[in-house]
């Protein structure tokens, strides 16, 4: 289904795509506007555009592949210059056993599928957490929750293992213990330069925890990207919630694509993938099930936004010490 939401022309324009509907619709959206002394004089058609994939993943990992790569394929034809795929891109499983069981190296057979995709696209893909044999696999039988950056041909330019780990008792969602089958990220990794702007990487979890999305900020981040697989209780209380407000501390542009729907009889997901801006504005988000939403980024924007509130110049480091540090 494809929608738009109506923003001023300096703002971005959002499409919500659903594969196999060709249905234009209007979409209402109540969101804060920007203030008209930081509007940006840019063509919104000169901007860099972005796709944020939704889906939903289940154990069968070629099924999965073909999700993702139809929609990659959809975004490339539409413009994009960067897809961004959700935590778990590459399957869910049932148990922590599977979930070893149908982990890969990087080097393995799923991930050169998606750097071939990448090359045949010719856009960049942030590939929102794999589950990745390391180099540790035989001593730990333990995996990473590791979210892989690829450029336009294919190679790896980025990989960042979750720091974060959820393991979690929440009311109606059911436990979760990702540590069971995951060993946490040992660091950040620094802001990559793509096509859209500088990138920070981050995964799902990571968002409950502000410092380091101060720290990819303070280090040059332009666009945090939050991968991830919320679920049915905390989605509907903390998912817009907390992207906003990590975009507003920032002033940086937030991503998240994220699962939707049932993926067996064990787990569901909350959906909402979306785009926020700087300014904490939500300018693109998907609808319901598998779709893409597509932005577009304007760092003039972001960067005049810095300027008229520079949060950064005015901490006081000296009254309750520095809370985050630049990512080395």
């Amino acid at each position: 289904m494809l929608g738009f939401i109506t923003r001023p022309p300096h703002q971005l324009l959002s499409l919500l795509l659903c594969p196999g509907l060709r249905i234009l619709r209007l979409s209402v959206h109540c969101a804060q506007p920007r203030p008209r002394a930081m509007a940006s004089s840019s063509s919104s058609w000169e901007l860099p555009l972005v796709a944020v994939c939704q889906v939903t993943s289940t154990p069968d990992k070629q099924q999965n592949f073909k999700t993702c790569a139809e929609l990659v394929r959809e975004a490339a034809r539409l413009g994009a210059c960067l897809a961004f795929l959700p935590e778990a891109f590459d399957f869910i499983a049932r148990d922590p056993a599977e979930t070893l069981r149908l982990s890969e190296p990087l080097g393995g057979n799923l991930l050169g599928e998606y750097t071939q995709l990448a090359r045949e696209c010719g856009l960049w893909l942030s590939l929102g957490g794999f589950h990745e044999r390391g180099q540790d696999w035989e001593q730990t039988q333990k995996i990473y929750n590791c979210h892989v950056l690829l450029n336009s041909k294919g190679s790896v330019v980025a990989t960042y293992r979750k720091t974060h780990l959820c393991d979690v008792e929440i009311p109606g969602q059911g436990p979760m213990r990702e540590s069971n089958s995951t060993m946490p990220g040992p660091s950040l990794e620094s802001p990559v330069d793509t096509p859209a702007g500088k990138i920070g990487l981050a995964v799902c979890y990571d968002m409950r925890f502000p410092e380091l999305s101060l720290a990819l900020a303070q280090a040059g981040a332009e666009i945090l990207t939050y991968p991830s697989a919320f679920g049915s209780v905390t989605g509907p209380a903390h998912w817009e919630v907390l992207l906003r407000a990590r975009a507003i501390e920032t002033q940086c542009y937030v991503v998240a694509a994220a699962q939707c729907g049932r993926h067996h009889e064990k787990r569901a997901s909350y959906g909402h993938s979306m785009v926020v801006d700087p300014w904490g504005t939500v300018v693109a988000r998907c609808s319901e099930g598998p779709g893409l939403c597509l932005a577009r980024i304007n760092l003039s924007y972001l960067r005049q936004l810095r300027q008229h509130l520079p949060v950064f110049q005015h901490r006081r480091p000296d009254l309750y010490g520095n809370l985050s540090h630049p990512v080395s």
